[in-house]
């Protein structure tokens, strides 16, 4: 399959109301190309997976200030006032997770678990509507597994078939988001040919990656 892809050509992997995950880290290791493709698009009542909200400039920051997302999944909003002005007024869900348990979850659901067990939030609200279960006399949460219809990602560099390498900190959920979708889609800052990239250096394999936005080569 060939897995180059042309902007036009991502159009039809999304849609409204569609689960997403995006990666990144307060924008730092996000798909921003791919995240135009959307904007332009317009698509509208997006439930979001993703560490932060980032700013309303960057990353899936400007998804929220676009009006295209109903919900979100994510360990924090401070750093975007649209997400905090919208969540108060009622007109955005947010289900808020601590950042461990958040990567747990979506790593749960890309290795097929039923699920984790943390102690983290017990005796919180976090622990509201939550499966407790006691394992030698201590209490956890049981935290259901997350995934997404697809999940937009961000490499540095690639090769053709979709062998992924990221760089320092802008590595953060790309890879396990990698394993938690449907559909996955990459955007690298290089694309390479394939067997160009070291084995030691893939960090997310060809085979978790269905396609990939045309850039600059090598």
């Amino acid at each position: 399959m060939k897995k180059l892809t042309s902007r036009e050509g991502l159009k039809e992997h999304f849609w409204d109301g569609m689960s997403l995950m995006v990666a990144g880290f307060l924008g730092c290791g996000s798909p921003e190309k791919i995240i135009d493709v959307i904007i332009e698009m317009n698509i509208k009542n997006l439930t979001l997976i993703a560490n932060d909200t980032a700013f309303p400039d960057k990353g899936v920051g400007r998804l929220i200030v676009n009006g295209q997302v109903a919900r979100v999944i994510t360990s924090h909003i401070g750093t975007n006032p649209e997400t905090r002005r919208l969540y108060n007024e009622g007109k955005i869900e947010v289900e808020f997770v601590p950042q461990g348990t958040l990567a747990e979850r979506i790593r749960a659901g890309g290795s097929g678990l039923g699920g984790v067990v943390t102690p983290t939030g017990v005796g919180t609200i976090v622990e509201e509507g939550k499966q407790k279960i006691t394992i030698n006399g201590r209490e956890y949460l049981l935290e259901m597994p997350l995934r997404a219809d697809a999940a937009i990602l961000k490499g540095y560099l690639a090769d053709d078939q979709g062998n992924t390498f990221y760089k320092g900190t802008a590595r953060n959920f790309n890879p396990i988001m990698a394993l938690a979708a449907d559909t996955v889609i990459l955007e690298a800052d290089k694309i390479i040919p394939a067997g160009d990239l070291r084995p030691e250096d893939v960090m997310t394999p060809c085979v978790l990656v269905d396609y990939i936005l045309e850039g600059e080569s090598l």
